[in-house]
């Protein structure tokens, strides 16, 4: 690839202002992940509510990345984002000065998924500057954002131990996303082309069909385990092994490190293999690995390898997006939109389940058993669904990468 031509192509600065903008965001999203054994000792918590306190953003952010998504069709991408950054310090002033209760900090929570919702505007606002040919390496560069979620799990704990208040987090986190702001507001700007905004019509016809509901079951497990995962290994590592809050927080950020290299390799390896065999096999090792995590065995390296292996449920994100536009050619920003936030409710109903099986059993082994039962379930479904799809629409490799050039110029429209 020609460096030069990629950097005439589009406009380099809204890609810096997209990815700071998605990076911040991320950061702000999962915070209380690591936070919340920490928070504890204000507010004690049975496992079930701690489980519930990680858990409510991940389920704001996929009910609002509906609600910015629109917003970017009607009124675009860079004015969303502004929006977005400035209601993410809502909740992020409220935790840092006003909260009292664990009612009023799960308020917070909820709100902070708004900082989830970025997908929505960071994405269309740096792709729709450049050229197919080029949209893979601007959604890659925006989307590398998601390492706002090491900064979270790395200092949010080692700044409220320093402090000794958790609520000082919240307030420091103002300072990056108020810098981000002002660098966004200054040198990011909407591409000239924009696609006319789309009807509930529209969205409603994706939804009668089949294949709409089995690629959101698929990536609720995918996204939805590693985003719900990234947000519960902090209380889990804490509550299991005993480590401390920045311990804890430190053995979260080496799967969160792993799960994100994964990621790009996911959707390598299914441009290769196909789609449908590499989820089938992504299914499968995870299956195994949460099987083996359900006994329970004492923190080693081996166990930290399974936690890793478990973590590489991001591959499976690009390899449903492998799929999808093969199936849905003409509908392709719509059933994006729609099967992203289904990754977000998956994301919500993983530390639910940990973290409620925990309270009512007293231990973790029956809820890693269930994730283990779902992604075994997912092999069994692909498997049974496959000869339709490979019947009707599953193209040759040549047209998965021409389906995946499709997916990179409107995945995020």
């Amino acid at each position: 690839m020609d460096r030069k031509s990629f950097l005439k192509s589009g406009h380099s600065p809204t890609l810096l202002s997209s990815f700071l903008y998605f990076d911040v965001s991320f950061m702000v999203w999962v915070l209380l992940g690591p936070l919340v054994v920490v928070i504890m000792s204000d507010y004690p918590m049975d496992a079930s509510q701690k489980a519930n306190l990680v858990a409510l953003p991940v389920l704001g952010g996929s009910v609002l990345r509906l609600v910015l998504g629109y917003l970017t069709d009607v009124i675009g991408p860079k004015r969303t984002g502004q929006i977005g950054m400035l209601l993410t310090m809502v909740p992020l002033v409220w935790g840092w000065k006003f909260v009292d209760s664990l009612n009023e900090l799960y308020m917070v929570a909820i709100l902070l998924g708004i900082a989830g919702a970025s997908f929505a505007a960071a994405l269309p606002l740096a792709s729709r500057w450049y050229p197919p040919q080029y949209q893979g390496l601007a959604m890659g560069i925006a989307g590398a954002g998601n390492s706002g979620t090491v900064f979270a799990t790395l200092f949010a704990n080692r700044i409220a131990n320093y402090f000794g208040d958790w609520h000082v987090v919240f307030g420091l986190a103002i300072i990056p996303v108020s810098i981000v702001f002002i660098i966004f507001s200054i040198f990011a700007k909407d591409s000239p082309s924009q696609p006319a905004p789309r009807t509930l019509s529209e969205y409603g016809s994706v939804l009668k069909q089949r294949d709409t509901w089995m690629f959101c079951i698929l990536y609720s497990v995918t996204f939805g385990g590693f985003v719900g995962m990234s947000n519960y290994l902090t209380i889990f590592f804490n509550t299991q092994y005993g480590l401390s809050p920045v311990r804890a927080a430190d053995f979260t950020t080496v799967c969160v490190i792993a799960g994100s290299f994964f990621r790009p390799i996911g959707g390598w390896l299914a441009d290769r293999i196909g789609g449908i065999r590499m989820l089938m096999v992504l299914y499968g090792i995870v299956a195994i690995m949460m099987a083996s995590i359900s006994s329970l065995p004492p923190l080693s390296l081996i166990t930290v390898l399974l936690f890793i292996g478990m973590m590489s449920l991001g591959m499976g994100n690009g390899s449903v997006f492998q799929l999808v536009p093969q199936r849905f050619q003409k509908e392709l920003g719509i059933i994006t939109g729609i099967v992203g936030a289904a990754g977000g409710l998956g994301g919500y109903f993983l530390p639910k389940i940990l973290g409620n099986l925990k309270q009512s059993t007293g231990s973790y082994t029956p809820g890693f058993l269930i994730l283990s039962g779902v992604a075994l379930a997912c092999v069994v479904l692909i498997f049974i669904i496959q000869g339709s799809w490979k019947k009707t629409w599953i193209g040759s490799g040549g047209k998965a990468r021409e389906s995946q050039n499709a997916i990179q110029n409107t995945i995020a429209s």
